[in-house]
Order: structure tokens, then sequence, then C-alpha cells
């Protein structure tokens, strides 16, 4: 039998929970009314079943007992979405950025893939895609 969540939430470390609140939700998500949100913590929803935890800084050590990545140096990871058109996708790189983050990437087209990327305030990377699935297919 195959494991499957019922939900998926991963955490990410930042040094402002309200600035980073107003940055991902004037990229157009939502927060989740379902979690507490307080000075340590607030759920963004990013998916029909998925969510973002940003959490403070000093709070997040001491839910792992290991120091964060220094974002201005490493990415310990990337976190893609896949989005319905080429337009939300400049659409929301652009948002991001006039929000105050940064480009981690040119736009790239690759037949029916099309990507652009952003690092959030906190420097943690967003790769953003659009895949046209019917010229993907032909």
């Amino acid at each position: 039998m195959a494991l499957t969540s019922v939900f998926t939430s991963f955490n990410l470390p930042v040094n402002n929970v309200e600035q980073s609140k107003a940055f991902f939700t004037g990229l157009g998500f939502e927060l989740n009314p379902q979690f507490p949100d307080n000075e340590n913590s607030a759920a963004i929803v990013i998916g029909d079943r998925l969510q973002v935890m940003l959490i403070d800084q000093a709070f997040f050590t001491t839910l792992t007992e290991k120091a964060s990545v220094d974002t201005d140096k490493y990415a310990q990871m990337t976190i893609a979405l896949a989005l319905e058109s080429r337009e939300q996708v400049d659409d929301i790189v652009n948002t991001a950025v006039a929000l105050g983050g940064t480009l981690h990437a040119e736009p790239e087209y690759h037949g029916a893939m099309y990507h652009w990327g952003f690092a959030d305030l906190d420097g943690h990377l967003w790769a953003i895609n659009y895949m046209d699935l019917e010229a993907a297919q032909g």
C-alpha cells in the first residue's frame, strides 16, 4: 500500500513573520485559518493540500536543534510551483520582486515548459513553472 499524506506542510525559517506574511499574501496566497497565527509562525496555503509554515528564525532553531542554512551562501531546497499559464508565472515573479524579493533566474522556455524564479525575503528559492500539456504530448 502506498503512503499518501492528507496534508503537506513545509517549514521555512524567516527573519520577520509579519513581513513574510505580507509578502506571501501580497503574492495572492492566503493565511490558513485553521493554524494559529502568532509572533512565532504563520501558515500560508499554497496549494489544495499544501502549505508553508513561516517560522521565526529563533523559534525554528528550537524545533530542529540545528543551525539554519545561510541563504546568502547556500540553497537547501528549491520550492517549485506549477501554475496554469505563462502569464501567471510572469505575474507572480514580477510581484515577488515588487514586494522585495529578488530574481534568481532569467525566464527560460524549453518547448512545452516555461520557468522563472525568485528568492523570497529570506532568500528561499522559488521555481515557478508552467507546462503546456498539449505541446508536451504533441
